[in-house]
């Protein structure tokens, strides 16, 4: 996701007068609308379906992170041992 900010740049005034566009424009765009207030960054308007899957790619992240961190720290366990905590043959 790249932010442009030739496009995506939104005062408050324009979100209040017309937040319908800065919601499609979000939801087509999958860029997030940086939402400002006298020249100054102040909030960030993303579409629900694009804060979700960045959600999942952060989960997903930190638990390759602590998954890199418990082989680091032998916490590992084999195959079979897995297998069998969690009952499967």
């Amino acid at each position: 996701m790249d932010v442009k900010f030739s496009e995506d740049l939104l005062p408050l005034t324009d979100l209040k007068a017309n937040p319908s566009k800065a919601v499609k424009q979000a939801t087509e765009t999958h860029r997030p609308v940086l939402l400002t207030n006298r020249g100054r960054g102040v909030a960030v308007l993303q579409s629900v379906a694009d804060f979700e899957k960045g959600e999942e790619e952060r989960a997903f992240m930190r638990a390759v992170v602590a998954g890199l961190g418990d082989l680091d720290s032998g916490a590992e366990v084999t195959l079979a041992d897995a297998r069998r905590r969690l009952g499967l043959k």
